[in-house]
């Protein structure tokens, strides 16, 4: 199965980082002497994706004198970002180089899921997007996504601390009519105001991944991925 263009969402500001990494945008934090872009992008390729579009802000131009236009045989494409979008905004521009469809990744997560086996899932489902979820337990970073007996989801719940349940791991499968629901701003949050406000009009479907998950998005996990990433 031919893989769509993969959207990396790679404009964050990385503040909760700034302690450890200064003066870079958070997909450019290194690890192990690479940038952690590095290793999503190396994860992309290997699942088959040959396009990748790279949703930029901060900095982009660090970025793209890294990546350039070609990497590990991939053809990079930008998106940038004059002013900040948002998760949504950025997504919703990034889609216009894309097409129809695309998988969508976060730059600041790595999360191994198989990408073919999602694409099937979503065009089993019917579904106007497919999230990719893992399974946790004992965590209070992040919210939880609750599905029924399908595997639909039927809503999103607040961090908080839980023994157990299923988050939003950042990988995605994308139908561009999903924007129809764009709020009229121009910036705004993809997870809060199209996931989230939409949950019961949008058909969404989860696929479970027990796959190798990290998100470099605060330091201690930062520093655990200088140990733990994937090669």
């Amino acid at each position: 199965m031919k893989l769509p263009s993969a959207i990396v969402l790679a404009g964050g500001l990385g503040k909760r980082l700034r302690s450890v990494v200064h003066d870079l945008p958070k997909p450019m934090a290194p690890v192990r002497g690479k940038p952690f872009l590095h290793y999503v992008l190396l994860y992309a390729q290997r699942q088959g994706v040959r396009e990748v579009i790279l949703a930029v802000g901060y900095k982009s131009d660090a970025i793209a004198q890294y990546f350039g236009e070609m990497y590990l045989g991939v053809r990079i494409r930008y998106s940038i970002e004059q002013e900040p979008l948002g998760t949504g905004g950025a997504l919703q521009q990034a889609m216009c180089l894309a097409g129809d469809e695309a998988i969508v990744l976060n730059g600041d997560t790595y999360f191994d899921v198989p990408l073919t086996a999602l694409a099937e899932h979503h065009y089993r489902s019917g579904a106007d997007i497919t999230i990719a979820v893992k399974t946790l337990r004992n965590f209070d970073r992040y919210g939880t996504v609750n599905t029924n007996s399908q595997q639909y989801i039927t809503s999103f719940e607040e961090k908080k601390p839980m023994e157990y349940g299923m988050i939003n791991g950042g990988v995605y499968y994308v139908q561009k009519n999903l924007f129809a629901h764009a709020p009229a701003s121009q910036s705004y949050s993809f997870e809060r105001d199209i996931l989230e406000k939409h949950v019961s009009r949008l058909r969404m479907s989860a696929y479970v991944c027990d796959g190798f998950f990290i998100d470099i998005g605060v330091p201690e996990d930062y520093a655990k991925a200088q140990e733990i990433l994937p090669e």
